[in-house]
């Protein structure tokens, strides 16, 4: 085994793959877990990490020494610095510009149509008309600006940095070319002069949803375009044992299709029933899905020397796939229930992941994986998250009854008030 590590030990390393704030969050929980139950390792202390999207954030705060732990409070917005609570509605701001930008095309591309079917009479449909449009449209509902500011902000300590070149693990952050559909990885020579910040703007920027993003005149996309999590990138830079992330599977509603029939008595119980938006999705995750088991079966030939142990959600957890993000209850439950499930993924297949492991020098912890129930949030931070979520403290019985007391005074007050005004 090739040993490109520190003094002689393995080389290991992340690839986080996207999946937007959903994915982002069941990454989070999933890395806790690992850190838990994975002896001789800290994912804050890897050798390298490779993301695309929302893997990539995960994986540059990582490389910077944000601890899993952390990120873990940070998606409930309860981190103890404030500068890594990211609130999801900063990645889902109107691209104003962009639609202003379209809107003033708008008359001259009239005109040109108009004068186009004067000429042409014969070759004027409803069809032909509408589609002359189509470069009148944004090309991204959102501006994801404001993420690049949120980690400029973030990586803008004494102990942390926005510059591939000064990080001390080695960072790549994958994204797509939109005009000639070529990969591009974001710190490798000739590509590390670019702030971190601005290359994970790129790699998080998914057609449709974001507007491309420029870097030194050049536009780039989400990388997942071309692949989910992009291991071979860390593969090629000489990693040993790799841990694999991806939080894009296809829902499976079988189970709970025959739930809804059990409880409702619909014959039927689909996606359909949720919208484009879910159809859309269950698509997008189909053929991104397709292509990672491709993808994995070509990298026991190309690099037979290394190990990669892959985390997935169980495609029948439909919970996960229609997570309300904007809630901190959800947020917090979805990493809850990345976490748990990671741990008993470890139980049920730990024969054969502790050989893998045990290769590279580590081991799995039998007190975590069979010492009883464990949750990613302790009392503390159960009891910071109450008070997120309802502005202050349980209320106590006494304090109920205070309350109300003082309510019927004030009520009574008021009545006698009335009897005597």
């Amino acid at each position: 085994m090739q040993q490109n590590g520190t003094a002689g030990r393995a080389t290991i390393g992340l690839a986080c793959a996207g999946g937007v704030v959903e994915g982002a969050i069941y990454e989070v929980g999933a890395l806790c877990a690992i850190d838990d139950a994975v002896q001789g390792v800290d994912l804050h202390q890897l050798d390298m990490y490779v993301g695309v999207s929302s893997g990539a954030l995960i994986g540059a705060l990582l490389a910077n020494g944000v601890s899993a732990r952390t990120l873990s409070r940070a998606i409930v917005s309860e981190a103890y610095d404030p500068r890594l609570n990211l609130e999801p509605e900063v990645l889902f701001k109107p691209a104003f510009g962009e639609y202003l930008g379209r809107i003033r095309q708008l008359p001259r591309r009239l005109l040109s149509t108009l004068t186009y079917y004067a000429s042409n009479p014969g070759d004027l449909s409803l069809l032909g008309l509408l589609s002359t449009f189509g470069t009148a449209l944004p090309s991204g509902f959102f501006d994801n600006t404001p993420l690049e500011v949120f980690l400029r902000d973030a990586l803008d300590t004494p102990d942390r940095t926005n510059d591939f070149r000064t990080l001390g693990p080695l960072l790549r952050v994958v994204t797509m070319h939109l005009d000639s559909a070529d990969l591009t990885v974001f710190g490798e020579p000739g590509l590390d002069d670019v702030p971190i910040s601005k290359a994970i703007q790129a790699s998080t920027a998914l057609p449709g949803l974001y507007c491309p993003v420029e870097i030194n005149g050049r536009q780039y996309i989400d990388g997942v375009a071309r692949r989910t999590m992009h291991a071979s990138v860390a593969l090629d830079a000489g990693a040993d044992l790799l841990f694999c992330i991806n939080p894009i599977v296809p829902v499976r509603l079988q189970m709970e299709e025959h739930a809804k029939r059990l409880l409702t008595k619909h014959l039927s119980y689909s996606l359909a029933d949720h919208g484009l938006p879910s159809v859309l999705s269950q698509t997008f995750r189909a053929l991104v899905d397709s292509r990672k088991q491709t993808g994995f079966k070509k990298y026991e030939h190309t690099h037979p020397d290394a190990d990669l142990l892959l985390i997935e959600p169980d495609p029948e957890d439909a919970d996960l796939f229609f997570s309300n993000i904007f809630s901190f209850r959800n947020r917090h439950d979805v990493a809850e229930r990345a976490y748990r499930a990671t741990l008993r993924y470890f139980r049920r297949n730990a024969t054969d992941i502790a050989p893998t492991l045990h290769r590279h020098g580590l081991s799995l912890r039998a007190d975590v994986l069979y010492g009883g129930t464990r949750s990613l949030y302790d009392a503390e931070d159960e009891a910071r998250l109450r008070r997120r979520i309802t502005g202050r403290d349980t209320p106590s019985t006494a304090d109920v009854l205070s309350e109300t007391n003082d309510v019927l005074n004030r009520l009574d007050t008021v009545l006698t008030r009335l009897q005597h005004g």
